[in-house]
């Protein structure tokens, strides 16, 4: 037989016969880390152990130490979930079932169901795993599988789509019950540690909001009740921070359906703390020579045409149609930054040229995605477009990171990086493309930092380094980014007067410090628990008068001392302990209790949101230790000295 060379992790290469399965390179590399495989990663995708490799390929053995072991886990999971619930309801028709980062879930219909109803379906789900019923991968040809789900449209749509054209399809069997399923899997029921349903919700198929509602019961499984408890904590802390809650509580945005889905209205609260946002930004810009610029909501979409939106997310897009001409809400604004550099005539000398907006953009998400500000229709990016000279890039795109670091630093958010190459849906040649991934690349090994490669997940228009936040249950979210961009220089056929006198293509970059802001406003305020620091809370000091007679005084100390600072003064005809225990529900960064003595000494008796107090402080005292926490922008601030 033909051989094939597979690649090891570390870079060794193996030659094996065409045909040998992911377990038999593993018994090739040694006997027991072939008895220890549970599955592969074959080029970047997670595969069965017994999956025959006919091609060279880049191979990482899963064993139970590996990172992707636990996604294997509750993908066995969700097959117990689903034996379990066609045992208690043979009627229930299934969908899909896949693992997620916080465990699995599985869409079924024909089965009305209920939060009541999952302990009942967990008790099974525990029976199953308790049998420890071994898992066993099948082949069956597609006629068969065909037969088998005669009556499940869902099944036969991935029958006929997903598997169009292959003569056999896998099926994986755990007792009398089977799944149609590429798997991986564990070998048996019984390696599942730990199981909990979460949640019920409703979900469309496909995603897509034409097509049928199903129910999705959501679940997590661990190694070990050990494993699970942790996580069970976890998440009810997240719940505790969880954004929606705050944004009501505080007073910070809404969402109503009156407005339209996924498009939120920012509340005086949350407008202060977005502003702050924008300035710091702008500052960081301004340190940099950016160039602030504004472009409209909307264009023609021979712009989108011309920038390759319109083939790569016409999807994603709302379009209307105006006086019988097609015009596009814009879902990126690097077409606009692109248009106006095109307008001017330019010198070596004058780049890079640098523009930023904190521009609105639109992308029509599926309802059934948008949650909270994480997902939404109308979102703004801190964005930032660079036009530079190739022989710059390094030097720019350094800068470039080092203001993501100075965001990440000031905000002391944990974050995950990552280098994006190439898609599948991509424009360009291979060796613009090549350029661009080997000048990215080496900027993240000169700057040391750990990251990951993600294959497949950069721009249409360019490879990116990706900075994701991690959030109070561990989940990473979309932040900064800066792209590389050969692409779109040439489809606007942009260009500048090099030394030589002759026209040259700039190389465009395209980079936001915060992603976007509903997105990093949505991290704020999980991160800090609503607790923002003083220099972007919307209320920084809540003045509490201990009677109507010292509400003069309070007036006087909100104008004449702290007018440069957001200041409020609690005026209603509460005893002093409430107006300090509402203060402090609203997360009022600090309070100042002013009675006859304070007014009479010209001092205040300072409580912050931590409880801590301090009497007869001097006005100027207090002022200068609050300036100093908003300039500073310090995140955990020592408490005014006495």
């Amino acid at each position: 037989m033909s051989q094939i060379v597979v690649t090891l992790p570390d870079g060794s290469e193996l030659e094996v016969e065409a045909g040998s399965s992911v377990e038999d390179v593993a018994y090739e590399i040694g006997p027991g880390l072939g008895s220890d495989t549970i599955a592969g990663i074959v080029d970047g995708e997670l595969t069965a152990k017994s999956e025959p490799l006919f091609e060279d390929c880049e191979l990482i053995i899963v064993t139970e130490q590996s990172e992707e072991y636990l996604r294997v886990l509750r993908h066995s999971a969700a097959h117990v979930f689903a034996q379990a619930l066609q045992r208690l309801h043979p009627e229930a028709k299934l969908a899909i079932g896949p693992p997620t980062d916080e465990g699995f879930y599985y869409d079924v219909t024909g089965v009305d169901l209920e939060a009541d109803d999952l302990e009942a379906i967990e008790s099974e789900m525990e029976a199953i795993i308790e049998a420890d019923y071994p898992i066993e991968r099948v082949e069956r040809s597609r006629e068969e599988a065909l037969e088998i789900y005669d009556e499940n449209e869902y099944k036969r749509e991935i029958l006929e789509t997903e598997a169009a054209g292959e003569e056999t399809v896998t099926f994986y069997t755990q007792d009398d019950w089977q799944d149609l399923c590429r798997g991986p899997h564990v070998d048996s029921t019984g390696e599942i540690g730990a199981v909990k349903l979460l949640n019920i919700a409703a979900a469309y198929w496909r995603g897509d909001e034409d097509n049928d509602t199903l129910t999705r019961v959501y679940g997590t499984a661990f190694e070990s009740e050990a494993d699970l408890e942790r996580f069970l904590e976890q998440r009810e802390e997240a719940r505790k921070r969880d954004h929606r809650k705050l944004g009501r509580e505080l007073d910070l945005f809404s969402i109503p359906d009156v407005t339209g889905p996924g498009l939120p209205l920012y509340h005086p609260n949350g407008k202060a703390i977005l502003r702050e946002l924008e300035m710091f930004v702008d500052a960081l810009n301004d340190a940099q020579d950016y160039d602030f610029v504004e472009t409209p909501h909307l264009f023609r979409t021979e712009l989108w045409k011309q920038s390759g939106h319109y083939d790569n997310y016409v999807d994603d897009m709302f379009l209307l149609d105006v006086n019988d001409e097609e015009y596009g809400l814009k879902p990126m604004n690097c077409p606009g930054h692109a248009t106006i550099f095109n307008q001017g005539n330019w010198s070596y000398r004058d780049l890079p040229v640098r523009y930023a907006e904190n521009g609105k953009v639109y992308r029509k998400e599926q309802r059934g995605e948008l949650s909270g500000l994480s997902r939404v229709w109308a979102f703004t990016i801190d964005d930032g477009h660079l036009f530079v000279k190739p022989e710059s890039i390094e030097r720019e795109v350094n800068v470039v990171m080092d203001q993501i670091n100075e965001v990440l630093d000031t905000f002391d958010l944990d974050y995950d990086v990552a280098f994006a190459t190439r898609p599948e849906k991509s424009v360009g040649s291979d060796e613009i493309w090549e350029q661009a991934e080997s000048q990215l690349r080496d900027v993240l090994e000169a700057s040391g930092m750990d990251y990951d490669v993600e294959a497949g997940d950069g721009a249409f228009y360019g490879p990116k380094i990706d900075f994701a936040f991690r959030d109070a249950l561990g989940r990473n979210w979309d932040g900064p980014t800066v792209q590389l961009d050969f692409n779109m220089p040439e489809r606007f056929d942009l260009s500048y007067t090099g030394e030589d006198n002759e026209e040259h293509q700039p190389v465009m970059i395209h980079r936001a410090l915060y992603g976007s802001y509903e997105r990093f406003f949505m991290v704020l305020i999980e991160h800090f628990d609503g607790k923002f620091p003083t220099w972007l809370a919307p209320e920084q000091v809540r003045i509490l008068p201990v009677s109507d007679d010292n509400i003069g005084y309070a007036k006087q100390l909100k104008n004449r001392y702290l007018g440069e600072f957001r200041v409020e003064i609690e005026d209603r005809s509460w005893t002093v302990g409430k107006k300090i225990q509402t203060a402090h529900d609203d997360r009022v960064p600090y309070m100042l209790v002013v009675g006859d003595n304070e007014e009479e000494a010209g001092t205040v008796s300072v409580r912050d949101r931590f409880e801590r107090e301090a009497k007869d402080i001097d006005v100027g005292t207090f002022k200068t230790h609050l300036e100093g926490e908003v300039e500073e922008k310090r995140i955990e601030p020592d408490f005014v000295d006495e």
